[in-house]
């Protein structure tokens, strides 16, 4: 299994397809690199030489965030919108999309499983 950017990447898949598995590399990244590269995205990761694979890692490398250091970016992003106490960054600190979405219904990836609250009890009409 070939590794770039400290990520282990299928060999059985094209390697357009396997760059995906590095964290901040989507389709039109891993399409750029291969084309500054000049490799084919169809081929086959376990059927690139070694030369290749460094090429690769090093286009990466100097181009683009990846992994941990982008993880890190990413939360502290999301940590300085909570300290200046930001309406996003209170969205944040209180699970709930932060994007303007709806919440009356859906918004359950956000907001995690179902909390049951109890009804109000009906009131008997009095004659």
């Amino acid at each position: 299994m070939p590794r770039l950017a400290g990520v282990d990447i299928p060999d059985n898949k094209p390697i357009r397809i396997a760059l995906r598995y590095i964290y901040g590399v989507g389709p039109a990244n891993a399409e750029l690199v291969l084309k500054e590269a000049n490799i084919d995205g169809q081929t086959r990761a376990n059927k690139l030489t070694e030369d290749q694979l460094a090429q690769i890692a090093v286009i990466i490398d100097n181009n683009y965030i990846v992994e941990g250091a982008l993880r890190r970016q990413v939360a502290q992003n999301v940590t300085r919108l909570r300290e200046i106490r930001c309406y996003r960054g209170d969205r944040h600190r209180r699970g709930l999309p932060v994007n303007g979405q709806r919440t009356r219904t859906n918004a359950r990836t956000r907001k995690g499983k179902r909390k049951t609250v109890a009804g109000k009890k009906g009131v008997k009409a009095m004659k």
